[in-house]
């Protein structure tokens, strides 16, 4: 993944731009630490797409088969004098 100092990006971000499109994802850094990331939007789409709220997390999950019974039993007598 190429890498781009903040300044240089600005001055070249068609540059940038395109090479997102054509080679991948394109790293933008300040003071040497991966800052941003520019991706082309089929990319971002893609990525996108991919992601589920948490409820059709749920829903979408395994199925768990579990059997679970309830005591038949009275409730006891409490003295409370």
């Amino acid at each position: 993944m190429a890498s781009w100092q903040v300044q240089e990006a600005k001055t070249k971000l068609s540059e940038v731009i395109d090479r997102a499109i054509s080679e991948g994802p394109q790293t933008i850094t300040r003071h040497g630490k991966a800052r941003a990331v520019v991706v082309s939007i089929d990319e971002y789409e893609a990525l996108a797409k991919k992601r589920r709220n948490f409820v059709d997390f749920l829903i979408d999950g395994p199925r768990f088969d579990i059997d679970i019974e309830r005591s038949k039993d009275l409730p006891r007598d409490i003295d409370l004098e």
